[in-house]
């Protein structure tokens, strides 16, 4: 009986955490939530947006934004891409070329503020 109860605690709580991990922006992109903060990516073509605010949805400044990228994995490759801050909110990157789906894209940046934030993402 106390392995059952243990069992659906666990399984309630890996429920829990995955609920908001992933779900769908206001821009039609993946969201994902990272220390309390909102990182949502959408690609259009060779241009990837990643739009970024705080815990409410309000816009977070990307101003200030340093060594941000966006590693790439995509058809066996993988490319590294330089992410520039574009205000108010946003990071903007070019690919080579129109992700694929199941590529898979990690994030990273140090926002003005010093807090570093990573991201991941598979496209589908």
């Amino acid at each position: 009986m106390l392995s059952r109860i243990t069992a659906l605690i666990v399984l309630g709580l890996v429920t829990t955490a995955s609920a908001h991990e992933l779900a769908k922006g206001p821009n039609g992109g993946p969201l994902v939530d990272v220390a309390g903060r909102h990182v949502e990516m959408v690609a259009k073509g060779t241009e990837l947006v990643l739009y970024l605010t705080d815990a409410v949805d309000k816009p977070l400044a990307s101003a200030g934004t340093k060594a941000a990228r966006a590693i790439v994995q995509d058809a066996g490759k993988t490319t590294t891409v330089a992410l520039s801050p574009v205000e108010p909110n946003k990071l903007v990157g070019m690919l080579a070329q129109p992700l694929g789906v199941g590529a898979r894209i990690v994030i990273s940046a140090t926002l003005a503020d010093g807090q570093a934030l990573q991201a991941r993402f598979t496209n589908n």
